[in-house]
């Protein structure tokens, strides 16, 4: 059986890439894990209306019933929000899930799995994973996914609990482009971004999608981070979330929290620790991410079409 048999299409989702019509690709985990119910199931179609309303069809995917779902109803964003123990699918977990048939929600890495078989290029999260800091060895399959699989991922930059510069070089050695959205800086997730590099700025949807496809005519075949800084307006306290991040590593340490489990308890500390207020900034920079992603999208599909 070819991959591509897996894919269940959203009829509306299926329309829209016959005919070439804009299409982003959104992720589940930030549905199953990412928030607390019923918030998550709010935010999730709210993200989805953003997508709507800048043009483009959104196609949130994960793993239902033995198959790669690609757009999910209203109903199905229910369930991943409400069931207990949805699966975190990542690259690795994809062969296990789809033979017990498991409910799955999507990382960042599957997600792009996911779109590029469907033929999506642009897929919008809140922020990426990377290399975690201090000496485990511990690097998201983000990372190696980006390197691989030829979609661009519109984010406010890499989780800022994880090592930023680390990253941001182990992209460099992948040969993954970071463009920064209107920014001559690295977004840091909460914050809009200190001193970090970035490879190249552009400053609207058209010259995004020219350069991203351009990236991809010359032959390369890694993916391309568009990094999109939070709004001014929803930028969190830096001191506050600092210091936030550095309690959460302590009591992770404390704890005996590793591997995949470490960036759930962090930021659920974080979203403690803060009062909620990086929960609230969490929610608007993926917002914003969505709005970005869906007019690159519509930029994307009007360069393909020439």
């Amino acid at each position: 059986m070819d991959s591509k048999d897996l894919l269940l299409f959203d009829p509306e989702v299926s329309d829209a890439l016959n005919s070439g019509k804009p299409v982003v690709a959104l992720e589940s985990t930030i549905i199953s894990h990412g928030m607390p119910y019923p918030r998550n199931v709010s935010t999730a179609l709210e993200v989805e209306a953003v997508v709507r309303e800048n043009g483009a069809i959104p196609a949130t995917t994960a793993l239902m019933d033995g198959q790669f779902c690609v757009g999910l109803s209203s109903d199905q964003i229910e369930k991943l929000g409400s069931s207990g123990g949805v699966k975190k699918v990542s690259l690795r977990d994809i062969g296990v899930a789809l033979s017990k048939e498991i409910l799955g929600a999507t990382t960042v890495a599957t997600t792009m799995f996911i779109a590029e078989k469907a033929g999506i290029q642009i897929f919008a999260t809140g922020g990426l994973g990377g290399v975690h800091r201090g000496d485990s060895g511990d690097v998201s399959a983000d990372l190696t996914a980006l390197g691989t699989i030829p979609v661009t991922v519109v984010s406010a930059g890499v989780k800022a609990i994880l090592d930023l510069p680390r990253t941001l070089e182990f992209l460099e050695t992948l040969g993954v482009p970071v463009l920064g959205y209107e920014t001559d800086v690295f977004p840091e997730f909460w914050i809009r971004g200190s001193n970090l590099p970035i490879s190249a700025r552009v400053d609207d949807p058209l010259a995004a999608a020219a350069a991203i496809s351009a990236h991809w005519s010359s032959g390369m075949k890694s993916g391309v981070v568009l990094a999109a800084p939070v709004p001014v307006e929803d930028e969190a306290d830096p001191e506050v979330i600092n210091a936030a991040i550095n309690e959460g590593l302590a009591a992770a340490a404390a704890q005996g929290v590793a591997g995949s489990g470490t960036t759930p308890f962090l930021l659920a500390h974080i979203v403690e620790s803060t009062g909620g207020a990086s929960l609230e900034t969490n929610i608007a920079l993926v917002k914003n991410n969505a709005a970005v992603a869906a007019k690159v999208a519509v930029e994307l599909a009007s360069l393909n079409k020439k």
